[in-house]
């Protein structure tokens, strides 16, 4: 009877403790998550009323990407088309004393552009910094490195040329490749490229009138690229409409198709550390480190320096950015050496 009890008592503790240790590893499970649940309605992104690149707030919202062209600045290839609209152009050797554009659109976009020319590496790293659609036809042995390595999105007349790129036929190669802006616009379905503006541009802008730092009369402008007169850019300033007109050479810089001269509302001159780096006169530019500048708005300079912001270059004082005034912006990349003062002359 004794043995029959110990045994029944021993069958009771094995029958507890096996219920407390289901019970403890059930306890140390960890609780399965929920299924999220996806939103009635996707977060879209801030409409901006305000043009990022030029201040203005007249024909919003400024919610399309930026495209950035290479642009041909060759004497055979003048007039060029395309540029009036462009919010900001940069003006940068290709090599040698030779200079070309890259013409940045936003805010309104060309029917047309041209003549397009080949890439540099550093035309890429400023496309790919302002996050822009980057249009060019040709490269350079490291412009080409980088464009197939995928850092950004674009369309080469390499690939498309006949196709997408159409040949003038009142010019010769390499001064007569055009691209529609329709057919920007199928390059970037083609590539599945955003056709959405996604970034912060670093820009402060201010109306005329308002800027109460500006320096010396500075009414007329020349800026130069070694000794070519060809290369030469000067600028008027017209008290009436508050705009630098354009030339080169010279000569106006219109739109072909229009005749519409360029016009500005300021120019900016940055200067930066060029070295030589081929037989061909190709270059490697610095544009992170930063330097001395010059901002000409409402007739007047403002001695400045400018700085690299997430890529982006942009005017610098010593309390921050400096303003520009609302409008369209040259701006004049220039070697340190001869420097700002060689390059650069003014007068009221």
């Amino acid at each position: 009877m004794k043995k029959w009890l110990v045994l029944l008592a021993v069958l009771l503790v094995a029958a507890v403790l096996g219920l407390w240790l289901i019970g403890r590893d059930n306890a140390e499970q960890p609780a399965t998550p929920a299924t999220p649940q996806t939103p009635d309605v996707l977060e879209t992104p801030e409409t901006l009323t305000t043009a990022p690149f030029t201040g203005m707030q007249e024909d919003g919202p400024y919610d399309r990407r930026a495209v950035m062209a290479v642009i041909n600045n060759h004497p055979a290839a003048r007039p060029q088309t395309g540029l009036v609209e462009a919010d900001m152009v940069f003006e940068i050797i290709a090599e040698h004393n030779i200079t070309r554009f890259l013409a940045l659109y936003q805010s309104q976009f060309p029917v047309a552009i041209g003549p397009v020319r080949s890439a540099r590496d550093y035309f890429v790293e400023l496309a790919t910094a302002y996050d822009a659609f980057f249009v060019a036809h040709g490269y350079s042995p490291e412009a080409q490195q980088f464009l197939e390595s995928g850092v950004i999105d674009h369309v080469n007349g390499m690939q498309y040329d006949g196709t997408l790129f159409k040949r003038s036929v009142d010019r010769v190669a390499p001064h007569n490749s055009y691209i529609s802006y329709d057919n920007v616009e199928l390059a970037m379905q083609m590539t599945d490229a955003s056709p959405n503006y996604r970034i912060k541009a670093p820009y402060a802008f201010s109306a005329a009138g308002s800027n109460d730092k500006l320096g010396e009369q500075a009414a007329f402008i020349e800026v130069t690229y070694g000794g070519d007169p060809l290369f030469a850019s000067a600028y008027t300033y017209d008290a009436e409409t508050q705009l630098y007109g354009r030339s080169s050479g010279g000569v106006d810089t219109v739109d072909k198709d229009t005749s519409q001269r360029i016009e500005v509302a300021n120019v900016l001159v940055m200067e930066m550390a060029h070295e030589t780096i081929d037989a061909k006169g190709r270059q490697e530019i610095d544009l992170v480190s930063g330097g001395q500048a010059l901002l000409f708005r409402e007739g007047s300079v403002q001695k400045i320096n400018w700085r690299a912001e997430d890529g982006m270059l942009v005017p610098v004082g010593n309390d921050g950015p400096v303003e520009l005034m609302q409008g369209k912006t040259w701006v004049h990349i220039i070697p340190e050496l001869p420097g700002i003062d060689q390059a650069v002359q003014y007068s009221p």
